[in-house]
């Protein structure tokens, strides 16, 4: 499968399943366009017009060769190993940790509903958080790496069993040969420079929660009882973090809406703030809510991420980059095959602990009984919906089986689809869409960095 595209002045073809990129002219761009369907005779019929015969002819050896290569038009390597890889045994390797089901923000979008997930307000025990790491040590198999992420509501507000819970988990780390990796998501209204003490020794990533310019970020992420601006509490806090951990292992991660399409403009401001690992992800929400994203926004949101890919390579080539985390993209390893087939490893690989102790397929499924898998005192109950997660990849999506961007995005996100069609092995199309249109322009921009155009 070739896909190719145009993009900022760019010529790109994707071989999608070898991952080789060629950054070509418009004649090569026309004859590959061409090549599977016709001859070199009936080409050079067709683009005679346009370009000379010779130059036709020669570049359609050239494209021979990088086919013969299997750099070009070659076959799918993955689909008859499927089979295999859904009988790989299921090996636990991360948790999202719901230490705090409540919230000190309002934020208008949170799919938490302010915290507490549409039920009750409540703190996760350093029981519940210990018997949560002893499961995912019985349940990682060989692996080494595990990863823990702290998420709420708000982790902050429970902050004493966070530090509970890590000493726990590093005073078992030797006798079990294993290494937790853990993360913190924060909205940083609590944060402290005790609290960034502690998550520097110990977190191996910080997620900062920031929407961008001071009135898109207040406008959708109030403080309770108007207690204030939110922007003005968190951002010195979060400099200080960045600087703290020498503007790496954390990202400054926001959500667009439908009322701030101009989005461009946050990541930029974030980055002109002097942030340099920047997440700014499109809002999921019913189609009935004001600030939900909307099929008539795709054209400017496209137009929005060129924007900002074109500034980004330009900033690059000046010294004054930073990382946005959807351009983010290996050309020559990227994911294992697994990674690349399914995606995240919700429910099954990883699962969201309740603070109360219930598991499920991940952090957007919360509060969801049907999709309730069992509890961290009687482990998986409910092996269904854990084989279900394990056995959905890009082959059992129809409309991702002939996408070019599936080895990217692994099919999507599994919650997305449910909550929009009602079955993870469907998609969610506006998703895919934004999606499509950041590994575009990903590629174009390691294309313009390498190119040094």
């Amino acid at each position: 499968m070739v896909h190719q595209f145009k993009n900022n002045g760019y010529n790109i073809v994707l071989d999608t399943n070898s991952g080789a990129v060629h950054v070509v002219d418009e004649l090569v761009y026309d004859i590959i366009a061409l090549f599977e369907q016709y001859s070199l005779d009936e080409i050079l019929d067709m683009l005679e017009e346009k370009y000379h015969e010779d130059d036709i002819s020669e570049a359609y050896y050239e494209i021979r060769e990088l086919k013969d290569a299997g750099q070009l038009f070659t076959k799918d390597i993955y689909e008859p190993y499927i089979n295999s890889f859904k009988d790989r045994p299921i090996i636990v390797k991360a948790l999202c940790l719901h230490i705090a089901h409540d919230c000190n923000l309002a934020c208008k979008y949170c799919f938490a509903g302010e915290g507490e997930y549409h039920g009750d307000r409540a703190l996760m025990s350093f029981e519940v958080g210990k018997k949560a790491l002893d499961f995912l040590v019985a349940h990682s198999g060989a692996n080494k790496n595990l990863e823990v992420d702290f998420f709420g509501g708000e982790p902050t507000m429970n902050f004493d069993v966070v530090k509970r819970i890590v000493a726990y988990g590093r005073s078992i780390e030797e006798a079990n040969r294993k290494k937790f990796r853990f993360t913190l998501t924060t909205n940083g209204i609590l944060l402290d420079d005790d609290m960034i003490e502690f998550a520097n020794k110990e977190m191996s990533n910080i997620v900062l929660s920031i929407d961008g310019r001071k009135e898109v970020n207040d406008k959708m992420r109030p403080t309770r009882n108007n207690q204030g601006s939110s922007y003005d509490i968190i951002v010195p806090k979060f400099k200080k973090v960045a600087e703290s951990r020498n503007q790496n292992n954390y990202y400054v991660r926001g959500t667009f809406t439908h009322h701030n399409l101009d989005f461009c403009e946050d990541v930029l401001h974030l980055a002109d703030l002097g942030f340099e690992q920047i997440s700014i992800e499109p809002v999921v929400a019913p189609k009935e809510m004001d600030y939900a994203i909307k099929e008539e926004d795709l054209p400017t949101i496209c137009e929005q991420y060129d924007k900002l890919a074109k500034e980004l390579a330009k900033r690059k080539k000046e010294g004054k980059g930073f990382n946005f985390f959807h351009f983010m993209i290996d050309l020559d390893g990227g994911p294992c095959v697994a990674k690349r087939l399914s995606g995240c490893g919700s429910g099954c690989e990883y699962l969201a602990v309740t603070p109360w102790g219930d598991f499920y397929p991940c952090h957007q499924f919360v509060g969801n009984k049907d999709f309730l898998m069992g509890n961290v005192d009687e482990g998986i109950t409910r092996t269904d919906i854990q084989t279900m997660f394990k056995d959905s990849n890009v082959y059992t999506k129809e409309q991702c089986k002939n996408c070019f961007a599936k080895f990217y995005c692994s099919g999507g996100c599994a919650a997305n689809a449910y909550n929009f069609d009602g079955n993870i092995n469907d998609t969610y199309d506006i998703g895919c869409t934004m999606q499509k249109k950041r590994v575009e322009c990903a590629i174009m921009i390691k294309a313009a960095l390498a190119n040094n155009r």
